[in-house]
């Protein structure tokens, strides 16, 4: 069945559960990914690249990050600041509530702390997923580069939906970034950028039925004359 793109864009979210014993076909990334390569960029730099990481290296990426977390170990120095040193509002209120509303969905209250960090942890898991998508780009671009990348990123997660399969970005990758640079061949002129665990959503999960809400048309748009 074929869906529009506001299908997509409105049926796409990010799958915190998914089902670990269904692989994606070769064949379905490798024609996602061909379709993603017709993704903007600024001048037709396309300044992306792309690892595709599955079965045996995923799962040592995920060994070694579990046993650094074991080990009580919070990641390295990420190579760029994810948010600002002091985040300002409206910004600070709408990502506290995303992270308020996701525990409560999975009935983890505020202050069980061992259960937020479990859930946390969860992102090096995949979430479930078998196979994660590792995102670079080069040192010396700049943010217009960047915002590329970040359309390059969407334009894979509408592809994905359009296939019948789940998405979930994390930037949180990025804080683990010396030990993905051991199992994965990502240039030193290349900052580590995300990842997207990618595969077929568990509809079982609660998680799954949570959505993140979204600020009015009015408060982010202005309409001149």
């Amino acid at each position: 069945m074929t869906i529009s793109v506001s299908d997509a864009v409105l049926g796409r979210y990010s799958c915190r559960a998914f089902q670990p014993d269904r692989p994606v076909p070769d064949n379905t990334l490798k024609e996602i990914l061909d379709k993603a390569r017709q993704s903007p960029s600024g001048g037709n730099v396309q300044p992306w690249r792309t690892w595709v990481v599955g079965s045996e290296r995923l799962s040592n990426l995920q060994e070694a990050i579990r046993a650094e977390i074991s080990a009580e170990k919070r990641g390295g120095q990420n190579e760029y600041r994810i948010y600002p040193e002091k985040l300002g509002e409206p910004y600070r209120s709408r990502r506290f509530k995303c992270g308020e509303d996701l525990y409560a969905a999975i009935d983890i209250p505020r202050d069980d702390r061992p259960a937020r960090l479990r859930q946390l942890a969860r992102n090096y898991e995949c979430f479930g997923a078998p196979t994660l998508l590792l995102f670079a780009l080069g040192r010396e671009m700049q943010p217009g580069q960047w915002s590329d990348v970040g359309m390059y990123l969407q334009t894979i997660m509408l592809l994905a939906h359009e296939q019948g399969l789940a998405t979930c970005p994390q930037e949180a990758w990025a804080q683990w970034n010396d030990v993905v640079r051991i199992h994965i061949p990502i240039p030193d002129d290349f900052i580590f950028f995300a990842g997207i665990s990618i595969g077929y959503e568990d509809k079982a999960a609660p998680i799954n039925n949570w959505r993140t809400d979204r600020a009015p048309m009015e408060e982010l748009v202005t309409f001149l004359e």
